[in-house]
């Protein structure tokens, strides 16, 4: 029963886990894309695809800890401290997902499918750039620094799944033979 619980427990990491990590490090290129592109269709259809498969997969993903939990009970590992990390830094990690990637691609996607900002054009300013307090904007509601930071975020949360990876594999101070 051990193995199955395993297998499963691997197996939703890799489908639920794995597309989040993807589609969340790809959003912040494609939306520079977008807004370097006002007005496109397709950059905005790739942002909203890429911000679904983040939603839905991480949706998925409670299956990951949920399954990794029933494992170690089954295994008898418990209280082995580097499931202890793996499980806080997962908790940290969903954490990120929804209160820092999730928020932000949202506030992307509204602010390149709201359209320029009001009074653009009336004050000389053009669609190549537009610069506010230090950050550019191109023509949206959206300046480039959100991209950057959404960026950022999501190579914590990526790393975070990375540690989790490797603790899991390497199981520091593990007694189960790994």
């Amino acid at each position: 029963m051990t193995k199955l619980l395993l297998s499963l427990h691997v197996l939703a990491a890799i489908v639920a886990v794995g597309p989040i990590t993807v589609a969340a490090s790809m959003f912040p290129p494609s939306a520079r894309k977008a807004l370097a592109k006002p007005g496109s269709e397709q950059a905005v259809s790739s942002l909203r695809l890429l911000h679904r498969i983040c939603r839905v997969y991480g949706g998925v993903g409670i299956a990951v800890p949920a399954l990794g939990f029933v494992t170690a009970m089954s295994m008898g590992v418990l209280g082995d401290a580097w499931l202890i990390a793996s499980m806080l830094l997962t908790a940290l990690a969903a954490m990120v997902l929804l209160a820092l990637v999730l928020p932000r691609q949202e506030e992307i996607l509204d602010g390149v499918t709201a359209g320029p900002l009001p009074g653009d054009e009336a004050e000389g300013r053009s669609e190549a750039g537009l610069v506010e307090g230090g950050a550019v904007t191109v023509g949206s509601a959206v300046s480039v620094r959100t991209t950057a930071q959404l960026a950022m975020f999501t190579g914590v949360f990526n790393l975070l799944w990375a540690t989790v990876t490797v603790l899991m594999i390497v199981r520091p101070g593990s007694t189960t033979g790994a």
